[in-house]
């Protein structure tokens, strides 16, 4: 529960959202979305591949489906006479790279009027309509393919520019509202060479597209996504385990290094012997005693004078104590001596290592022994610190 709690915060919170829906958006939107344009894009291939191979036949032979999503691109012959006053313009198109207008005219047969697209013109002048050549008169049989009708957009609809009808979708029903000639649904993409046709409009080509790989792309991101959150969490959650441990070691070398220092170092860095020596010193300043000299390898006593642990010092405990004092008593009241007597050690250290005969001889540089004088300010100076610190 702990780790879990670890990652009930904004921040993450915000992250596991954002990854989530990402990953529904890719499975139930953009992956879709691109497998079906896929999906789509293959199907219009195998209706042009099988279009190809089939012989054109009359359009009356489909009967009343003609236009079924299934005969798109198939090919058929139909004869009648085209209707020059609702010829329109579809603008906005391009062939081969290049802008171009197609010109869409009606033609009626006996039974229905049909939307035929002419082929393309191109641009004279900048963007300006060029002169479209005129249909033939009378009856006429065109051969062209079968295509679905395009939806017009609201704002987008049939209108006068130029003096010509203009459209932005091959749109049959619009169209026919615009002339007030109703048509079928669908339309017929002229082939070449035909009577009253324009330039051919090439063939789609067969290729599907990268519409395949995206789709598979998205799906893989969907994936990714989650994958990556879980790795940042197992990241995190590794990254806190190791801060912890090294925490831990850290204190547990820290409370060891508070209750045990080194050997014969007090918590404040001064030497238990010393400060041991340094009470003796002023013992023997109020009672007139010679202190205890002590060699400069080890804090050991070096003449036969008493010790802490002689009787003489049992004998001066008040009565009732003399029992409980151990052998580390000593150590520890000499530990936490007070900030005087250490600071009287650390200045006796200090002239013991200026010194050339001893604690409490300090050697002095400059004029000192140059005449009797400056003689005796040294042993003033001498008598001063001895007094002091002690001699």
């Amino acid at each position: 529960m702990g780790v879990v709690r670890g990652f009930l915060r904004p921040g993450w919170i915000a992250l596991a959202v954002v990854v989530g829906a990402f990953a529904v958006g890719c499975f139930f939107v953009l992956a879709p979305w691109q497998l079906g344009k896929n999906t789509s894009t293959q199907h219009q291939i195998s209706l042009l591949k099988q279009a190809i191979k089939t012989d054109p036949v009359p359009v009356a032979q489909l009967g009343t489906d003609t236009f079924a999503p299934d005969n798109e691109w198939r090919a058929v012959t139909l004869t009648g006479t085209y209707l020059p006053d609702a010829q329109s313009v579809l603008r906005l198109r391009s062939v081969d790279g290049s802008p171009s207008y197609e010109v869409l005219i009606p033609l009626r047969t006996d039974d229905h009027t049909y939307l035929v697209n002419r082929g393309y013109v191109k641009p004279t002048q900048g963007t300006a309509l060029p002169d479209i050549p005129a249909v033939p008169e009378g009856t006429v049989t065109v051969t062209g393919r079968i295509r679905m009708a395009e939806p017009t957009a609201i704002d987008r609809g049939p209108r006068i520019e130029n003096g010509a009808l203009q459209v932005y979708n091959i749109d049959p029903v619009a169209i026919g509202d615009a002339t007030r000639t109703p048509m079928e649904h669908g339309y017929l993409q002229l082939n070449g060479s035909q009577p009253g046709s324009l330039g051919e409009i090439p063939l789609p080509q067969m290729d599907s597209g990268p519409y395949l790989s995206y789709g598979l792309q998205w799906l893989a991101f969907g994936v990714m996504a989650p994958l990556g959150l879980g790795y940042f969490i197992y990241s995190e959650i590794r990254h806190r385990r190791a801060d912890r441990a090294a925490a831990a070691k850290t204190a547990a070398n820290t409370g060891a290094g508070d209750t045990a220092g080194p050997a014969g170092i007090d918590s404040a860095g001064v030497s238990v012997a010393s400060a041991a020596h340094l009470d003796e010193v002023s013992a023997s300043r109020r009672t007139g005693d010679a202190p205890t000299r002590r060699s400069s390898t080890d804090d050991s006593p070096t003449d036969d004078s008493p010790t802490d642990d002689s009787p003489a010092d049992h004998a001066m405990q008040p009565a009732g104590t003399a029992s409980t004092v151990t052998a580390g008593t000593e150590g520890a009241q000499a530990g936490r001596g007070s900030s005087r007597k250490r600071r009287n050690q650390l200045m006796r250290d200090r002239l013991a290592a200026n010194s050339t005969t001893g604690l409490g001889e300090s050697r002095f540089h400059g004029t000192i022994g140059h005449g009797a004088q400056e003689s005796d300010r040294a042993e003033d100076a001498r008598a001063k610190l001895a007094d002091r610190y002690g001699h």
